[in-house]
């Protein structure tokens, strides 16, 4: 009896957890990216953009130390992180600056590389909502 019933929260699980895990062949991805880490956010940036080529539209909000990454003062130090979001960008990716972020390290709107979206609730609402979207951290 209790082996039967251990092979049925098995199969429960295993069938709950893998239709989890299901991502459509075009479900939109929305990447956080809050490190200034070069080596994490080129990790995030073109994990992103492997998948944006294999048809899943992306999304890579910057905030909290990533603002760096997005901002033309970070030029010098994310030369490469700033190479990757622009060629996402001309990919069709969409990059969006937490304005609350940008603010508090001391920028503007003024300040954005080129491309770079200022977020608020209807540009990064509209991204992170849209149905089937998977999002990721980094």
């Amino acid at each position: 009896m209790l082996k039967k019933l251990v092979k049925v929260f098995t199969f429960i699980f295993a069938f709950t957890t893998a239709s989890l895990a299901f991502c459509g062949p075009a479900d939109p991805l929305f990447i956080n990216l809050s490190t200034d880490e070069a080596n994490r956010a080129s990790m995030a940036i073109n994990f992103g953009r492997h998948h944006a080529t294999n048809g899943h539209p992306l999304t890579i909000f910057l905030n909290d130390k990533a603002v760096m990454l997005g901002v033309r003062a970070g030029s010098t130090r994310f030369a490469d992180q700033q190479q990757f979001l622009s060629e996402a960008i001309s990919s069709g990716a969409l990059v969006i600056m937490c304005p609350m972020c940008l603010k508090q390290a001391g920028y503007t709107e003024a300040d954005l590389m080129a491309g770079v979206k200022l977020g608020g609730p209807k540009v990064t609402g509209e991204a992170l909502f849209k149905d089937g979207t998977k999002t990721m951290s980094w």
